[in-house]
This record gives C-alpha cells, sequence and structure tokens, in this order.
C-alpha cells in the first residue's frame, strides 16, 4: 500500500513539506505503518499517525507513547533514528520522560513567564528595529538570514547567557547538524563532525566558566548550578541543553517569521489589513504559526501494546506524530489550505501538546509580534524574488534562503 510513499527520503522534502501525502493518509489510513526502504533509519519501520485527534491522544498519553523508549529498545528517543539512551534519549530535555523531565523544565520556567519576557521585550524590539533598517537599506536581501534569523537569535543568546558574538557561529554549527544536505538519516560527513566536535569544545568551555561563576539569571547559569534530587544535572545534560537551546530556540521561530512572510507577501490585502489594524497581529500570528508547522513530526515510543483505528502497535514500536499534517486536518480547520490571518479559533499544534509543549511558545509569539510590527511600520512591501530554498530534512521546516526585495513604508 501507498509504495511511492517514503517520508524517509529527504529529497522529497526539499520544496517544502509534502501536504497532499498527508492529505491521503488522513483520509484512508489514519493509522499507517511506513515499511522500511532504503532510506529509513536502522531499517526499521515505523507507524504514521495523520489525523489530529490521534496525535493529541498520543502527545497526552506519554506513559503509553514515551519520548525515551519503550519496550526491549535499547534506543529512543523523538527522531526516527533511535538515540542511544543515556546520551540522547534521556538525557536532552525534549527525549526524557516524567519524573526527570518535569523536574528539569522547572527549572527553566522562571525564565519563561510573562513576566520575565516583558523585562526584554522593549531590548527585543530595538534589536528589530536595527535588524529591519538594514534589511531596508540593502532593498535586496535573503530575508530568511538578514530578518527572519536574527531576533530569535539574538534573543536565545541573551537568554541563554551567550555571548552576542558568538551567535552566528553556533547557529552555523546548529545549521550544519540540522540539514541532511549531502548525506542521509544516521550518516555523520566532515562537516558534521567538525561542526559537533567545535560545538562540544565551545560549549564544555562555556558550561567550565558558567560553573565557576556566581549564579546568575540566565538559563545556561541556571542548570549549571541546579540540583535535581539533590544532585547537578551531568555535563552531558548540560551540553545538550545547550545544543537544543540554541537549535530549538532560534531555528523554528525563524522558520516560522521566514514563511509568515512568504505567505503575506503574496496576500497584500492581509498586510495592508495588519497594517492599519494591529489588533489583528496576534491572530495573524497564530496563522502563521500554523502554515509554517516548523516541526513537522515528532517521533515516539509504544511502551505497551495499544489498538488505534484497528491497528495493533506493539511494546517497542516507533509512533511518529505528524504535527503538520495536524495543522491542515479539515476534521478541525475550515479550508484549511487557506492562509486566513482571521482564523479563529485556530487550535495548531506548532508547538505540539501535552507535558512536551514547547517552552518557548510565548518567546515564540512575543519574538513574531516584535518583528512583524517593525516591519509593518517602516516596510512597505515584501516581494519574493526568488523561490524559497529548504532545508533537506524531515524533521525541520527549514528555510535555508529566501530572497526578497524589500520596499520601505
Amino acid at each position: 500500500m501507498y509504495d511511492d510513499v517514503d517520508l524517509t527520503d529527504l529529497d522529497r522534502f526539499t520544496a517544502g513539506f509534502p501536504h497532499h501525502v498527508f492529505d491521503v493518509l488522513r483520509r484512508e489510513s489514519a493509522v499507517w505503518f511506513h515499511p522500511a526502504t532504503a532510506y529509513t533509519p536502522g531499517g526499521e519501520g515505523f507507524w504514521v499517525l495523520s489525523r489530529y485527534a490521534d496525535i493529541i491522544a498520543a502527545a497526552n498519553d506519554s506513559e503509553t507513547f514515551s519520548s525515551e523508549t519503550g519496550g526491549e529498545r535499547e534506543g529512543g528517543g523523538t527522531t526516527l533514528e533511535d538515540m542511544p539512551m543515556g546520551f540522547a534519549a534521556g538525557a536532552l530535555l525534549n527525549m526524557m520522560d516524567d519524573p526527570r523531565h518535569a523536574k528539569f523544565r522547572k527549572l527553566l520556567t522562571p525564565s519563561t513567564t510573562p513576566r520575565a519576557l516583558r523585562a526584554i521585550e522593549e531590548d527585543l524590539r530595538i534589536r528589530a528595529v536595527d535588524i529591519v533598517e538594514a534589511a531596508v537599506a540593502k532593498r535586496e536581501c535573503d530575508f530568511l538570514v538578514d530578518v527572519a534569523a536574527e531576533l530569535p537569535l539574538q534573543a536565545v543568546a541573551q537568554l541563554a547567557g551567550v555571548p552576542q558574538e558568538d551567535r552566528h557561529e553556533l547557529m552555523n554549527w546548529a545549521n550544519v547538524t540540522l540539514d541532511y544536505e549531502d548525506r542521509e538519516v544516521g550518516e555523520v560527513n566532515e562537516s558534521v563532525a567538525q561542526a559537533q566536535a567545535r560545538m562540544f569544545s565551545y560549549g564544555t568551555a562555556l558550561l567550565e566558566r558558567k560553573r565557576a561563576a556566581e549564579p546568575a539569571e540566565d538559563l545556561l547559569s541556571v542548570i549549571t548550578h541546579a540540583l535535581i534530587d539533590g544532585e547537578p544535572l551531568t555535563e552531558n545534560e548540560q551540553r545538550l541543553f545547550l545544543s537544543l537551546i540554541i537549535a530549538a530556540g532560534s531555528e523554528t521561530t525563524r522558520n516560522s517569521i521566514a514563511i509568515g512572510m512568504s505567505a503575506l507577501s503574496v496576500h497584500p490585502e492581509a498586510w495592508e489589513r495588519l497594517r492599519q489594524d494591529r489588533t489583528l497581529l496576534p491572530t495573524a500570528i497564530e496563522e502563521m504559526l500554523r502554515w509554517a508547522s516548523s516541526t513537522p513530526y515528532n517521533r515516539r515510543t509504544a511502551t505497551r501494546d495499544v489498538e488505534l483505528h484497528g491497528q495493533h502497535i506493539a511494546a517497542g514500536d516507533k509512533v511518529s506524530l505528524w504535527w503538520a499534517s495536524a495543522n491542515r486536518d479539515e476534521r478541525v480547520f475550515t479550508d484549511p489550505y487557506k492562509f486566513d490571518i482571521d482564523r479563529n479559533p485556530n487550535p495548531h499544534l506548532a508547538f505540539g501538546r501535552g507535558v512536551h509543549f514547547c517552552l518557548g511558545a510565548s518567546l515564540a509569539r512575543m519574538e513574531m509580534r516584535v518583528i512583524f510590527d517593525v516591519l509593518l511600520d517602516r516596510v512597505g512591501t515584501v516581494t519574493l524574488t526568488g523561490p524559497i530554498e529548504y532545508v533537506r530534512s524531515n524533521k525541520h521546516a527549514g528555510v535555508r534562503h529566501m530572497p526578497a526585495a524589500i520596499d520601505p513604508r
């Protein structure tokens, strides 16, 4: 069945997410077993959940669908490729189950409260003005690099306690490891090995400085001085968190900004309405998040045998939750392929659901509101001057480049 469908062939994602494939799966095979192909990690098939309701149910049942592992499996995690237990699975925050996950997450919550975010909003607005004015001055720019990536990167560097002068190098390291250019899942080429080695060296030195310094409020200082059950986080957990915060804290938001702007560029009437009435901006941002669906899927592992839509999922089976498909589910979203800045309600799953709901959701929304507010103030039109170049990945709906012409207001 569906012999022509291969969700592990990364070339099928280089023009964006293959929504047409999931339209068929939602309609015909809500729970589909994806057989192993030449590209499938570990030569092992996996279950595909494509409907909104099923994905919500699985995401809310972390006891049955684990972010670590299940059955007699030796690895696990949230990617289709098995990650080693204790190195990534069970040690990286987003590949960790409760109760340790909840205790780790609680350490970080104070840094992402509305009060904490209000304290940095004015600084981010000043940064956004500088970013937009520099792009306007160029007229022709790479909107992804020059605009969309900059504010999230500066914000996460500030929150994490990473020197601003190091932010671009860290982003480059993250980009290399997230993009499967010239390699397949599970393969490590020379550029990836070099990026990982440099990130390891940099992270080790930075975290040592944080441990030696007096406790501060930045996230890296928090985790280097924190205790869970009376014990400090392991050095591996700390290094993995640094990698996670740089990648997840900047990559997903920049893609939502870029893809959101691309949608607005072909809907000039929506752009003008936003300029005239900023009260529409919050609902527009939710629609951009749904439209972009920057994290296409997360994997879980069944911890017990379970029946779903008549299909038997065995303990240890890989189960993939395709958020991007849920965000186009016609059972939930009227006219799901219409970009509608008035869409309300808009219960999209761009930030996931359940215990792993994105910790940075409020920050991402604030960054998008700030950058689009400044763009609307200072930019007349943004016109794409070439095709969007996407990363070669089924895990990240990433944009490499987005050539655009910016006309000042």
